[in-house]
């Protein structure tokens, strides 16, 4: 039998995926491919035979990060293979941005590029097997391996956006929107679940859009047609999480009025009461500049709505302050948007003239420092609002999901609640429980009674 497959030295590639979650599920197909041909996966770069290096290219820090990511893999172990966002841009002359900064790179591919990734790893380092005839180690099923916690997941059900915000250049690197066919989404979420998933964070682009390419055609699921379309997705969803008492969280959820319609299931606990969407600005005329889809102007209206609806929603959003032109009344605009609209997580990006973006050619490019000061005071009165609401939590008792309890978490441990997505958002402390008896385990829910809070955190006492 050759060395290459020999069953006591497999193949070993090195993996690094940066950037969104997105890119995260790209990552996480990659490496399904390469446990079921039988290539051994590490973090590292030395000892890997080669290293593939998940890139993101929106703005300019990613950017950095991920040229100089491909510099160290490079410098560490010498055989790289680059996919992701950057590598699907050009430089200034017309190039592949990758290769003219780093030519020695073994190949390039653009994002969600399973089969160009493993036709570049066959070439340089030939598979030791046939995936037909083996298991998946530490896979879910059909939902293959991931790279988050075994207690929760990401599930992307849709590639490429069909809008042309001014300030994005995602369409140029992912394409148009092609939505997953429903019943495969579902098959995923199932096997998730089933592997002790307890939270199902759906993503995509613009997860309101899911369906549109297709214009919302029947599949089928479990003998049964569902349509592909956000609400009975997001329905089915829950039905399937609910006999293994699990969260199913949506994210990049574009203010559609058809979003109306999937609140109601928030409000009886299908879903959680939890939406993550995309704002951006408040202002009429900077949304106008931005090319932003929805009507801007009724936000305020649709957000006391679905209040109105389910008291308990929690809403996250992000920003952009110092977009090209923006005045100082349109900034404070904004800042009244959001302690008018109450948003509970706001993020907030100083404008970042991004390679190939549309509104670098806007007229009224802003100072950088301008941008960055503008960012900073959104922040503060982001902050004011968050805290405040934070506060009114004190006394409530909330269900947690344990993400970290050392020694069953005698000494305490850290969780989310409905209100807090991974990563993004705060965490709630647990401390340790009063009862002797009373224990802790990652990736399973237990009771907790807010007694305080600490920054953009509450703090709890396990009952």
């Amino acid at each position: 039998m050759s060395e290459a497959l020999s069953p006591t030295k497999p193949p070993k590639v090195g993996f690094v995926s940066l950037g969104c979650p997105k890119a995260l599920t790209d990552s996480e197909l990659i490496l399904t491919q390469l446990s079921a041909e039988g290539y051994e996966t590490t973090k590292t770069f030395e000892g890997a035979d080669l290293v593939i290096v998940n890139t993101c290219g929106f703005i300019d820090d990613a950017v950095k990060e991920s040229l100089d990511t491909i510099g160290e893999a490079l410098a560490g172990n010498g055989k790289v293979i680059v996919t992701g966002c950057l590598g699907a841009r050009a430089d200034g002359g017309g190039g592949n941005l990758v290769k003219g900064v780093h030519p020695s790179v073994l190949a390039v591919t653009g994002p969600h590029a399973t089969q160009e990734v493993m036709e570049a790893v066959h070439t340089h380092l030939p598979k030791p097997h046939d995936p037909f005839l083996d298991l998946v180690p530490g896979a879910f099923g059909e939902a293959g391996i991931k790279l988050t916690p075994r207690h929760y997941a990401y599930l992307k059900i849709s590639e490429g956006c069909n809008h042309r915000c001014t300030f994005c250049i995602i369409p140029s690197m992912r394409g148009d929107l092609v939505s997953r066919p429903v019943g495969d989404v579902l098959k995923e979420a199932r096997a998730l679940f089933e592997g002790g998933v307890k939270e199902l964070l759906v993503i995509s682009q613009d997860t309101s859009a899911y369906g549109v390419d297709v214009k919302y055609r029947t599949g089928f699921w479990d003998g049964k047609p569902v349509k592909t379309r956000m609400l009975e997705l997001v329905q089915t969803l829950g039905e399937i999480a609910e006999p293994y008492g699990a969260w199913v969280r949506l994210h990049y959820v574009y203010p559609y009025p058809s979003v109306d319609e999937v609140v109601p299931l928030m409000a009886t606990g299908r879903v959680l009461p939890y939406l993550d969407v995309p704002f951006q600005h408040s202002h009429p005329d900077v949304l106008k500049r931005m090319k932003r889809p929805a009507s801007g102007e009724r936000n305020l209206e649709r957000i006391q709505r679905w209040r109105e609806a389910c008291p308990e929603i929690v809403i996250r959003s992000t920003f952009i302050a110092g977009f090209p032109g923006e005045t100082e009344e349109e900034f404070q605009h904004l800042l009244g948007f959001v302690r008018e609209a109450q948003i509970d997580r706001a993020g907030c990006f100083a404008y970042s003239d991004v390679s190939g973006a549309v509104a670098n050619e806007l007229p009224g490019m802003l100072p950088l420092e301008v941008r960055e000061e503008r960012r900073a005071r959104f922040m503060a009165v982001a902050e004011e609002v968050s805290t405040a609401k934070l506060r009114s939590r004190v006394g409530a008792t909330m269900q947690v999901l344990v993400d970290h309890a050392p020694a069953l978490g005698r000494k305490g441990g850290r969780g989310r609640s409905y209100a807090d997505a991974p990563e993004i958002d705060g965490v709630v402390h647990l401390l340790p429980p009063e009862k002797v008896s009373k224990q802790l385990k990652v990736g399973e829910f237990t009771r907790a009674r807010i007694v305080g809070t600490q920054g953009h955190d509450l703090v709890a006492m396990p009952v």
